[in-house]
């Protein structure tokens, strides 16, 4: 059997159509994060201590939607490559529900027992008390969290990957970060406002992508039936 190694051009553009906003909305999320981090360093070091044990936490609550995220991409593709598009909404319809009560169950965590979950990665007061105003306001945007990711990992599937790109950079660059800033700085809230900021933006991106993969799942509904 020959093996060409010419390059196939227009499978190369494909992946590159696809997988460029892929990139791009990962790189977008992560930077956001990053330039948080730095703009709460100029408050104090407990506080921005407080912030990493906080960054740190719900980094790990959102690992396990990103998980269903990846596996609602994958089902959705095949469904989609092998003409079942009854199966592709099924498919990410219980994805987003696994996610969504997996995270509301982290939001209660955060909410009820926020100062002991701190506790955990510190004894050290200070730092406690700077997590715990952190780790409630967390808390209010771990269901929409994990509803973002889940629906990007299904529109993903279906080939559209520039939506939640374009989703990621609004909701957090041009909402949620400048809101955050001014809550922080000029109203005075510090690490708080910022996370208030990125709460927003958040919230906003999950009702936005479930949104956009309810219209892109309405036409195979009733083939559910």
């Amino acid at each position: 059997m020959r093996v060409s190694w010419r390059p196939e051009l227009r499978r190369i553009r494909e992946l590159l159509e696809i997988g460029l906003p892929a990139a791009g909305q990962i790189g977008l999320e992560t930077a956001v994060f990053a330039t948080v981090t730095v703009l709460v360093g100029k408050l104090s070091a407990d506080v921005l201590a407080g912030h990493q044990v906080t960054m740190t936490i719900v980094t790990t609550t959102f690992m396990v939607p990103l998980g269903i995220s990846s596996a609602a991409a994958v089902r959705v593709g095949h469904a989609i490559g092998r003409g079942d598009p009854a199966a592709a909404a099924r498919s990410d319809w219980t994805a987003l529900g696994l996610g969504a009560t997996v995270m509301a169950a982290a939001a209660l965590a955060l909410l009820i027992f926020p100062r002991a979950i701190a506790r955990l990665f510190t004894p050290d007061p200070a730092i406690i008390a700077a997590a715990v105003p952190l780790l409630r306001v967390a808390a209010f945007f771990q269901l929409f969290d994990g509803l973002q990711v889940t629906a990007t990992g299904a529109l993903r599937g279906a080939g559209d990957t520039t939506t939640p790109m374009l989703c990621h950079f609004a909701g957090y660059w041009v909402i949620g970060l400048p809101l955050g800033a001014l809550l922080g700085f000029r109203e005075s809230l510090g690490a708080t406002g910022l996370w208030m900021g990125l709460s927003a933006g958040l919230i906003l991106i999950g009702i936005v992508l479930l949104g956009f993969w309810r219209r892109t799942a309405l036409p195979f509904e009733p083939m559910l039936q």
